[in-house]
């Protein structure tokens, strides 16, 4: 049997007139500015009266593994179900980054059944928003660089400079690059780089700020470089905030979308999980907490990244308090955290499952007791799963008092997660003592070690004496209040991807500490992670075509 595309599905299904999808959630015409037939922007001022009163649930997953998750796909099919059930449901999630589009990853959508619709246009551009960043955040790098050709008024130090400009590609060339070559003319000679766009510190503000208000204040306090005194030098120094804000303006009223059963969904911002704080806009966040009785987001990657960062900064920073966490796993991910290979995962392995289960345990053990939040496991069904597998992962579960509910949304959309989404109600109806990992007063030394021994489970941290020196700096000038967005691996509760499932006595090394003021954090560089990925041996792009009518393939 042929299964049709992701894509496929998405451009056979009828949409509804944006119009439509806003009236339904309480948005008036003269609320919305139109992006085509299918796509608008929220002017959020005019809703700045009503009172959130949704209750916030989070989904997010197991340590990803080639095998995938499908948390995306189980996050929008909930939506559909949740409204399919009478509850009045929104969905609030990221933007994809060209990057991971063209990349490996693919688009950023959902898939099958489940998906945010006009997908290719979600995918590609969409209404700008990541173009808009990237322009601000280059904007503040040409005004760095001709303050100090210009005379250096600040006495900045060109060897303290922090800022690097970006592009929303996968472009490993431009990771390190020396610029300012040639005559005087071209500026000053100095070692440079690239970041991808969704990693910068821009897209963080664009993501945590509450207002065009809050935006301009935390773009003023972006550290672009120090002085010969090792004094911040900052871009409200530069006198680049106006002009950055006005390119941000529009982009930073969220983006109403609909799923394929016609949910109202706002798709706006998308910082990296594992290198930024990887959860969606505030604004786009709080707004549909407005307009609905649920609204469901997703953080990115495993709990260990995204839920930590979501729960430990969003949260923190927004003064938000989740209902509940949807723990989404897949037979095949845990069998492969159990040491079985991908060619060989449509075969029941009963004993990989059980060693690879420990994943997805501690995952839901520390929603519970690190952050005492009530959870609920999705197990995102696939064909080739058994029955015998299924029951052993509702047993492992049971043990620790979590419920666990298979998940069918890729295949039957909505109707795939009936049971799912009244599981869901009744556990976000029960109170809860939602908690931080860390206390802010600590240290930043024992914020990071609080994360590695609390969340990952780890034994310690090592510190390089660069991260040691750039601690001390940030700390004598104030900034070890703020939290602590670790950007590690993905695929490893350490930071050594090849530590699968729940690892042991595991050691953290710290490599460099770099601030980003503005959206209020500091990032803590451990391993060999990079703020700029790499396209693949064959990236997805190759496969990615445009009939003569315009229609795009090879998109999922």
């Amino acid at each position: 049997m042929k299964y049709l595309s992701d894509i496929e599905i998405a451009q056979s299904c009828k949409l509804e007139p944006i119009l439509d999808i806003a009236k339904k959630c309480g948005i008036s015409e003269d609320d919305i500015e139109y992006y085509g037939k299918y796509k608008a922007k929220i002017d959020v001022s005019r809703l700045k009266d009503k009172q959130k009163r949704a209750k916030l649930i989070l989904v997010t997953a197991i340590t990803p593994t080639p095998a995938g998750e499908g948390k995306t796909t189980t996050t929008i099919g909930l939506a559909d179900a949740l409204n399919k059930i009478g509850k009045q449901t929104v969905v609030a999630i990221r933007e994809p980054s060209l990057g991971p589009v063209f990349g490996i990853k693919g688009g950023a959508c959902g898939g099958g059944y489940a998906q945010v619709v006009p997908m290719e246009d979600i995918n590609l551009h969409f209404t700008g928003d990541l173009h808009a960043i990237g322009a601000a955040n280059n904007l503040l790098c040409a005004m760095l660089d001709n303050h100090i050709y210009q005379g250096n008024a600040l006495n900045i130090d060109k060897r303290s400079i922090t800022l690097k400009r970006c592009v929303d590609m996968n472009d490993r060339q431009l990771r390190v690059v020396i610029d300012g070559l040639g005559k005087k003319v071209n500026g000053i000679k100095r070692g440079d780089g690239f970041e991808i766009t969704v990693a910068t510190e821009v897209m963080a503000i664009f993501c945590l700020a509450s207002s065009i208000t809050d935006l301009k204040e935390r773009l003023s306090k972006i550290v672009v470089a120090y002085d010969m005194d090792k004094k911040p030098v900052t871009a409200g120094d530069l006198g680049a905030v106006g002009a950055m804000t006005a390119l941000l303006k529009d982009a930073i009223k969220p983006n109403l979308v609909q799923t394929l059963e016609g949910t109202p969904a706002f798709v706006h911002g998308g910082p990296f999980a594992n290198i930024a704080h990887g959860c969606n806009s505030v604004i786009a966040t709080e707004t549909a907490m407005k307009l609905s009785d649920y609204t469901i987001t997703e953080a990115g990657f495993g709990a260990d990244l995204g839920a930590e960062k979501f729960l430990d900064i969003k949260c923190r920073s927004a003064n938000l308090k989740p209902s509940a966490v949807v723990m989404v796993a897949t037979v095949r991910a845990l069998k492969m955290h159990g040491g079985v290979q991908k060619a060989d995962l449509d075969k029941e392995d009963l004993n990989a499952l059980k060693a690879g289960i420990p994943n997805l345990l501690r995952h839901v053990r520390n929603i519970q007791e690190v952050y005492k939040l009530p959870c609920v496991v999705a197990v995102n069904r696939f064909p080739t799963d058994t029955q015998n597998e299924i029951d052993l992962v509702e047993k492992e579960c049971k043990a620790l008092g979590v419920n666990s509910i298979l998940s069918n949304v890729w295949a039957e959309g909505g109707n795939g997660a009936i049971e799912l989404a009244k599981e869901v109600v009744k556990i976000a109806d029960s109170e809860n003592d939602f908690t931080f990992a860390y206390d802010l007063d600590l240290p930043i030394k024992e914020k990071i070690e609080q994360i590695v021994k609390k969340v990952y489970r780890g034994k310690a941290v090592k510190f390089t004496d660069e991260a040691s020196e750039q601690i001390d700096l940030l700390t004598k000038n104030g900034y070890d209040k703020l939290p602590v967005c670790i950007a590690k691996t993905q695929y490893s509760f350490s930071d050594n991807q090849k530590l699968l499932g729940a690892p042991e006595d595991f050691t953290v090394t710290v490599r460099k500490v770099k601030l980003s003021a503005g959206a209020g954090f500091v990032v803590v560089l451990t391993g060999n992670i990079m703020t700029m990925p790499g396209l693949p041996k064959v990236p997805s792009a190759m496969r990615i075509d445009v009939s003569e009518d315009g229609v795009i393939s090879g998109l999922f």
